[in-house]
């Protein structure tokens, strides 16, 4: 069969590859020929990767230690990995869903894709009114490094709002950073994408019901499709 994809023989890294929709990535990659790296905070057990690699992504120490055991010449990062807030802290959350993103683009995709690249966030349909929210946005999407990133949360955030919060906004900052990154990046032939995915059957939905206050209030918010 032709590859139509063109994935044979190509460096794929996806990150949050330990289950869930990173797992699935890695292992539909695995089958069209390509060579997998994964990164996640557990041992991804997909046969054929070529290596998996565990990290907490909420660590800037840990991404480098990461990327310092990938191929120099990285041809799509699937940058899949993410957190509820429903069992952990609202910086970790942010962080992981936002901020390890665009550490990794700006530090090292950049410099690491070449032209015929691609680049793809998944993000969520809970940072789909991120337009309309742009100037909530803008307080951090400007923010040139980590330290700047956490400095200006830190002054945004008020003590005791719920981790959450952060997914939602982390969500939106995602949906922003990917539209930006495209314009950048599509001077250089590299696509960006951000697939914005609904509630899933995957292992955090049980996080997702709870939040929502029961898997029928979530159903019923489970996306446009109403499914």
């Amino acid at each position: 069969m032709k590859d139509y994809l063109g994935y044979k023989n190509k460096t794929c890294v996806v990150t949050g590859a330990s289950s869930g929709m990173g797992r699935e990535t890695a292992r539909i990659l695995v089958d069209l020929g390509a060579a997998v790296y994964t990164i996640s905070r557990r041992s991804c057990d997909v046969d054929g990767i070529i290596q998996s690699i565990r990290a907490d992504l909420s660590s800037r120490e840990d991404i480098d230690e990461a990327f310092r055991q990938i191929p120099e010449m990285i041809d799509c990062f699937f940058g899949v990995a993410g957190l509820s807030g429903n069992r952990s802290d609202y910086m970790t959350t942010f962080n992981v869903n936002y901020t390890a993103n665009r550490y990794i683009s700006e530090r090292y995709l950049k410099q690491r894709i070449p032209e015929g690249g691609a680049i793809v966030f998944v993000t969520s349909t809970s940072g789909v009114a991120w337009k309309e929210n742009y100037e909530e946005c803008c307080k951090v999407l400007d923010a040139a490094s980590w330290e700047e990133i956490q400095e200006r949360m830190a002054a945004l955030v008020k003590p005791g709002t719920p981790p959450q919060v952060a997914y939602m906004l982390s969500k939106r900052l995602m949906n922003a950073y990917a539209c930006q990154l495209a314009v950048e990046l599509g001077e250089k032939k590299v696509r960006v994408n951000a697939v914005l995915p609904g509630s899933t059957d995957t292992g955090m939905k049980d996080e997702f019901a709870e939040m929502a206050g029961g898997l029928e209030n979530m159903i019923r918010f489970a996306g446009k499709a109403g499914r």
